[in-house]
């Protein structure tokens, strides 16, 4: 979508224009043009709430106004300045979390609230008052030692431990909440409410007017004189207005975190894990754009937004999940608070909607981990062959190129599961169809790659063509499903089929009728073994403002400003939905979306966008993706090898190494790039690819187990180093290494001869899996490199299972035995586990019909029992030999590797055994 930023195309212009100026655009692969998009500076809001310095709240705490129910505490703030009323809500959360709510007392109007973000209403506990006076309140967050103090003047709010303050909310007087106004332009009009109605009045704008309000029994202010500012009513930016019909309505509240220097997450910025200081330059920005081949190290916004951010210091992680999905700005200020010690700051800034931002308290990483699943969700369970090996390209031509690609793995013995079609599959980019010229078969296409146990994935994106003759288009437009414009019209724009209407996926019927039309009689030619990739779903618009819809376009009473960051939330939703529902309700969906918000890990999986064939954006892919695991979404990847430009052949296999180890494992290209299937690099480069993918396939049993858990309790699958050793700081900043349980490494320099890995872990032992030589934890680890090296360690005190024989598909390999990897600790024990169900569907969730194993090594014996709540399954999956029937064990043991090897011990997966080592 980038492609066409700033062409200015019209909506007048014939098909034709369209055409040349794609043609030109295509073969551009230039950096992203930041004209294209807003600065805070180029933001009204942003640059309004900005110029708010930091000092003396003019907010107060009416505590007279105080009432506590069983639920929550309510109390009205005043603005000192314009005597606005505002109205706070505290709620104590199970789990160890506090929400705080702030909006209008009596809003002309009611102020959007996210929906269907939250999966539950989240459940409340007791909030008792500890002590009160006239300057504060004083309540008990459960426990001798928990409190949150309510300072009445200026209006503030401190979590405390003990007498350590753990947050404070206000503290640099930060708060504002712009009111939502009636735009009335003559003055006479505005003197006639007022007298006709006090509380009315106090709505207006009143220009050079002052105001007497009634703020409390007997008691009367006079307001400060509002006075408009550029942007309060009307924005412009490039050729593009903005209206505003109530005026300004942005909000921003600050945040202190007294003994914190490290903090992550609000994603999705192509940056370092840790945050910077955003002082001097931008804020962090969150609003979903289609952003053309994006700058490195930047805060500008991508494609993706989840307002959530975590604190983590040597004794406790916090996190803050700022529920808004409108454009927000974050600014991070990191240096010394009054007391000397370390302390950073974080202010939040959105253009409209409530402030609704949940406290969570941690104090573990795992436990803000839980916090926030109880909240949003968990990543979706994928199919089992959806964690393999994943083939894309825009665009294979026709069914004969995909047919060769698909010979092309076999005749070099290189496994893959998927492969995708782009754009160019489609009867002149209407979704939901194939070109009958280079597709006239698809069913035949289906089923060859079926008979291979292989799969598709075509690509669905939310913008419709306007076409009269084609039937996705004439539904949504009868149904009045489209979104609007600011005048009632169906909301119109260009994009990839030219004037393109945008389904108003906010509206529960637009989604229902958008998941049948992935019914197998609704989506023609379409089988079981066909998925669903949803691509430009910021939304994108060509010709809008920023590459993206106008924010004055309505979805039924709200305006598109509200709404913006959820967009490609709902659009994967209903496509996940309709997956779902076409296999009745029996098959887990895979559905690929660009776009994203916090509760998106509950429908599929990510990527990171039109990445770069550069050594950077190979580096940059680790901490993109560790960020999103640390908000929700642990199925991510990057495009193997680069969307943009042309690989070399020492960074592809280097990115396919990488790759090999992320979650979602797939490469794709740009139309205008050489063809780089994994075997047109010479014999010696296909050979290191092929190990890579390899590799990938052996170790999809762990890959499965991590999901699994992923599923059941939050946790991320892809995980920085200070999640799991919270207390070692020199983890803190590392965002060139991971854990997935296993400690990865990638080499991402050219011309790399050597690597240095830091071992966590004082006291713990690592093996590096292809040698299995054993090193000390707490060490930084100097390991020359070759072009086949791919660093990674086992932990000691780990069992890991693989399945070591690789066939063309995952698939293929259910049958297979499994090998138990078993690295001892420094005691010589170990533990795992061993997760088993029949990869597809949600029997294991319905029925219970799924294997779930700890393993055990301790006294020279190694065992399987049964994890609790695990029943009957018994899939022919279950052998870890296939010689079931012996009854001796082989084994041999190296002493200088500590490495011990079992050969055939015939055992079933799915009972209770034990093998003794004499």
């Amino acid at each position: 979508a980038e492609l066409l930023a700033g062409v200015g195309v019209a909506r007048r212009k014939a098909w034709m224009c369209l055409y040349l100026v794609l043609s030109v655009f295509l073969s551009i692969t230039q950096a992203v043009d930041r004209s294209n998009f807003k600065t805070c500076d180029q933001s009204a809001f942003c640059s309004r709430q900005r110029a708010l310095k930091p000092g003396q709240s003019s907010y107060r705490a009416l505590l007279e106004t105080l009432e506590l129910s069983d639920s929550h505490l309510t109390v009205q703030l005043l603005n000192n300045n314009n005597k606005v009323l505002l109205l706070l809500e505290l709620y104590r959360l199970q789990g160890n979390m506090t929400r705080v709510k702030i909006n209008e007392l009596k809003p002309i109007k009611p102020r959007y609230e996210v929906p269907d973000v939250l999966i539950t209403d989240p459940p409340t506990e007791l909030m008792s008052v500890v002590a009160q006076d006239e300057h504060r309140v004083v309540l008990s967050l459960g426990g001798e030692d928990w409190r949150l103090i309510l300072s009445a003047q200026p209006f503030r709010l401190d979590i405390m431990e003990g007498p350590q303050v753990l947050l404070s909310l206000n503290s640099r007087g930060l708060l504002a909440f712009e009111q939502l106004l009636l735009h009335v332009q003559d003055e006479t009009m505005h003197l006639y409410h007022m007298e006709q109605s006090t509380c009315l009045a106090s709505l207006l704008v009143l220009h050079k007017t002052p105001l007497t309000f009634q703020v409390s029994e007997g008691e009367e202010e006079e307001a400060e004189e509002e006075v408009d500012q550029p942007g309060m009513w009307e924005e412009t930016f490039k050729t593009h207005t903005d209206t505003k019909p109530n005026g300004p309505s942005s909000i921003s509240l600050d945040f202190s975190l007294p003994g914190v220097e490290h903090v992550y997450g609000i994603p999705e910025h192509a940056d370092g894990l840790r945050l910077k200081n955003t002082d001097g330059g931008d804020p962090y920005r969150l609003y979903n754009l289609d952003v053309f081949q994006y700058e490195l190290f930047n805060p500008m916004a991508l494609y993706g937004a989840v307002p959530v951010l975590l604190s983590h210091n040597t004794h406790r992680t916090m996190g803050l999940f700022w529920l808004n999905a409108a454009e927000t700005w974050v600014d991070v200020s990191s240096g010394q608070g009054s007391s000397e010690v370390p302390q950073t700051d974080v202010r939040w800034i959105s253009e409209s909607g409530i402030i609704d931002v949940f406290i969570m308290l941690g104090p573990r990483p795992n436990d803000v981990f839980t916090q926030y699943a109880s909240l949003t969700g968990t990543q979706a369970f994928p199919p089992l062959s959806s964690l393999a090996y994943h083939q894309c390209r825009w665009n294979y031509n026709d069914q004969e190129d995909v047919s060769a690609v698909d010979q092309g793995f076999d005749e070099h013995d290189i496994p893959y599961d998927f492969i995708w079609l782009d754009i160019e599959h489609t009867d002149g980019k209407r979704y939901f169809t194939w070109d009958n010229n280079k597709f006239p078969q698809p069913k035949d296409m289906l089923q060859g790659l079926l008979d291979k146990r292989r799969k598709m994935v075509t690509i669905v994106d939310p913008h419709i063509k306007v076409d009269s003759s084609y039937k996705i288009h004439t539904e949504i437009r009868s149904r009045g499903y489209y979104i609007k414009n600011k005048d009632g019209g169906d909301y119109e724009g260009w994009c990839w089929p030219g004037n393109a209407g945008y389904p108003d996926f906010t509206n529960p019927e637009m989604r229902k009728w958008w998941a049948s039309m992935f019914a197998y009689d609704q989506y023609e030619g379409s089988m079981g073994n066909l998925y669903t990739w949803n691509d430009m779903n910021e939304p994108s618009v060509f010709n809008g403002p920023e590459v993206t819809m106008h924010k004055d376009a309505l979805h039924g009473p709200w305006e598109h400003r509200d709404i913006h960051n959820l967009y490609g939330f709902y659009v994967q939703m209903a496509t996940a939905e309709g997956q779902i529902q076409r296999s009745g309700g029996l098959e887990r969906p895979f559905v690929l979306t660009r776009a994203f918000f916090a509760g998106s890990q509950r429908y599929g999986a990510v990527w990171t966008g039109d990445n770069a064939a550069e050594w950077g954006h190979l580096k940059m892919s680790i901490p993109m993706c560790l960020s999103l695991g640390l908000v929700g979404i642990s199925f991510c990847g990057a495009d193997v090898g680069g969307f943009f430009k042309t690989p070399s052949a020492e960074l592809l296999v280097r990115w396919y190494q990488a790759g090999a180890y992320q979650p979602f494992f797939r490469a794709h290209a740009h139309l205008d790039t050489p063809r780089r299937e994994p075997w047109l690099f010479g014999p010696d480069n296909t050979a290191l690819i092929r190990e890579a993918v390899r590799q990938r396939y052996t170790l999809l049993p762990y890959w499965y187990l991590q999901f699994y858990h992923s599923q059941r309790t939050g946790q991320p699958v892809m995980r920085p180093l200070w999640v799991e050793y919270p207390e070692d700081i020199a983890t803190f900043s590392i965002d060139d290494e991971f854990l997935i349980d296993l400690l990865v490494h990638p080499v991402t320099d050219e011309g790399s001869s050597g690597v240095t890995a830091y071992l966590p872990g004082n006291g713990e032992v690592w093996y590096d899996v292809h040698t299995f030589q054993r090193h000390d934890g707490a060490q930084n680890l100097s390991i020359p490199v070759t072009m086949s090296s791919i660093p990674v360690f086992q932990r000691g005190g780990s069992i890991i299972c693989r399945k070591n024989r690789v066939r063309r598909s995952s698939s293929c390999m259910e049958n297979d035995p499994y090998t138990l990897y078993v690295a001892l600790d420094s005691q010589g024990n170990a533990e795992g586990e061993l997760y088993i169900d029949d990869g597809h569907t949600f029997k294991h969730e319905t029925d219970k019909q799924f294997i779930h194993r700890r393993l055990s090594f301790t006294g020279n014996s190694l065992s399987s029992r049964s994890v609790p709540l695990t029943l009957s399954f018994q899939p022919v999956t279950c052998l870890l030999t296939p010689n079931g029937g012996e009854s001796s064990v082989g084994f041999e043991f190296d002493p200088d590797t500590a490495v011990l090897t079992l050969r055939k011990p015939g055992v079933n997966a799915g009972v209770n055994w034990t093998l003794h080592l004499r």
